[in-house]
């Protein structure tokens, strides 16, 4: 392949509107006029039709934004603190007084290390540079007054212009250089002004809160709430929701338990436009990256706006049911009014809205009006194939399968000795019409499956076995199950086992006869 065809001078040397680069900016300026990424609109009619228009003359727009001065841009003022992580995003943390934390990010993106280092000097960075400008980079700014009526947490972004000779940013500063970015407050600090966060005893990341819902049962995720936020993003386009866009609200409950409520971070693809050219067209199809999903009127293919969020959804909605996404959807209907999208809209700032305000708001009305039809199918995407998971403490899987259905309650152990009663901490049954195979999952234990029922066209049942000294207790027909377990420290019981793929460390007892 060719290499040295990547553009050196590709990004624009200062967002300034009229800047050559090398125009000193007067110390006391407070506000300039400027454009987030003029390089985007300078393309030919050809270059759209094979790589789209997308938001091109967005980026080009001029917009006045507020100049960044460290010393006053909050009370007390900012200093440079940690490096942001994101393989796209320059960003990186100030801190305040009191030692609040700000999070500043560029509105451009450098996309540079999603590549192999074979095709970083290659053609391939430009086209995937250039692909930036189907984000709406303004988009944020639209959110927070509708994830508030919806009763989502949200930040409150502001937009600033970096100074061309700012040196305040320590081994950032350089990468900020000229550059438009938005500043927000963290939630540690919005907890107090925020309804939904009020009483959290702290805040952590998706790693830290999945570590501890996978130690034990009494760490939970709220999921109704869960569902309300995954809700928003599908209206409002956001396909980026993978488990690393999220920040947890921790709640200690009076009986022992730990509450974890959602917190979206990184609006960055809402109203994404991506599909406009022949070339993205293709790349978007089901079969090759169907993630990379066009905001329109209707939803579109589900499974691909709903593609990047898969793993943590498996996890962070197993216990609603199709009324539960419906009851959702349709409170989301009354709290988010042709009103409330139109002033919400108005946030962009004034030459982007006269681009794109009103095509904005007649998608998201229309997105609206059918959010109960997404809403079921977004529970059928889920119901298809579940995968519940136990934790690192022993547990008892019951599962009753009937032709039609098959139920699911898992057991919490109070140490050695398995409990019934209130140590039930799930309980959920899957339709044959709905379910195509259901997998069950044991991290760590002694833990326990009691399989019973018996009959033909039973929803497959998949058994992955934990690092514990797993029993399996079958009583009725093994047809449809399947057991995966990788350790080799047991051998199997007395009792004959079924016919089933081997394995080496799941204990079988036959408790009754086919």
């Amino acid at each position: 392949m060719a290499t040295g065809c990547v553009r050196r001078d590709f990004f624009q040397s200062d967002a300034r509107v009229g800047a050559g680069g090398d125009e000193p900016l007067p110390p006391a300026t407070d506000t300039v006029l400027t454009v987030a990424g003029r390089q985007y609109n300078d393309r030919s009619k050809f270059h759209h039709l094979f790589w789209g228009r997308h938001y091109r003359k967005v980026w080009a727009a001029p917009v006045k934004a507020p100049v960044l001065h460290l010393a006053t841009a909050v009370p007390g003022g900012l200093k440079a603190g940690k490096l942001g992580g994101g393989y796209q995003s320059i960003s990186m943390t100030l801190e305040g007084p009191h030692k609040r934390e700000y999070a500043l990010r560029a509105l451009d993106k450098e996309p540079s290390k999603t590549l192999p280092k074979v095709l970083r000097h290659t053609f391939v960075l430009n086209v995937v540079r250039d692909a930036t400008s189907a984000a709406m980079p303004y988009g944020a700014f639209t959110v927070p007054p509708l994830a508030r009526a919806a009763g989502v947490p949200h930040t409150r972004p502001r937009l600033v212009y970096v100074r061309l000779d700012e040196t305040g940013l320590g081994s950032m500063s350089e990468r900020f250089q000229g550059k438009l970015a938005l500043l927000e407050e963290k939630f540690e600090e919005l907890s107090s002004r925020t309804p939904e966060l009020s009483g959290a005893s702290g805040f952590v990341s998706s790693e830290k809160m999945l570590a501890e819902v996978y130690a034990s049962s009494v760490h939970r995720i709220d999921q109704p709430a869960f569902l309300r936020a995954r809700l928003l993003d599908a209206w409002l386009g956001d396909w980026d929701r993978h488990e690393g866009q999220w920040d947890w609200a921790e709640f200690k409950q009076p009986d022992g338990r730990v509450r974890y409520q959602a917190i979206p971070k990184d609006r960055d693809q809402v109203y994404f436009r991506f599909d406009d050219g022949l070339v993205p067209w293709l790349a978007s199809r089901p079969f090759i990256a169907p993630q990379f999903h066009t905001f329109k009127r209707k939803f579109g293919y589900v499974p691909g706006l709903l593609n990047q969020a898969h793993f943590i959804d498996q996890r962070g909605l197993a216990r609603l049911t199709r009324a539960d996404f419906l009851r959702m959807a349709a409170d989301l209907q009354r709290r988010l009014p042709d009103t409330l999208i139109d002033r919400a809209i108005r946030h962009l700032p004034p030459a982007v809205y006269a681009l794109e305000g009103r095509g904005i708001i007649a998608k998201l009305e229309a997105r609206r009006q059918t959010l109960p039809q997404f809403a079921e199918a977004y529970y059928l995407r889920l119901a298809r194939k579940p995968v519940l998971g136990g934790t690192a403490l022993p547990e008892r899987f019951v599962v009753q399968r009937y032709p039609d259905s098959t139920t699911v309650q898992i057991f919490a152990a109070a140490r050695a000795k398995l409990t019934r009663g209130d140590s039930l901490h799930f309980q959920r049954t899957y339709y044959s019409a709905e379910t195509r195979s259901l997998t069950l999952e044991s991290l760590g234990g002694a833990d326990v499956f009691e399989i019973r029922g018996d009959g033909r066209n039973l929803i497959p049942l998949l058994i992955y076995g934990g690092e514990g000294a797993d029993r399996l207790q079958l009583s009725g027909t093994s047809r449809g199950l399947k057991l995966f377990d990788v350790a080799s420290d047991l051998q199997a019981a007395g009792a004959p086992r079924p016919t089933l793929p081997p394995t080496k460390r799941l204990t079988y007892d036959r408790t009754v006869e086919e």
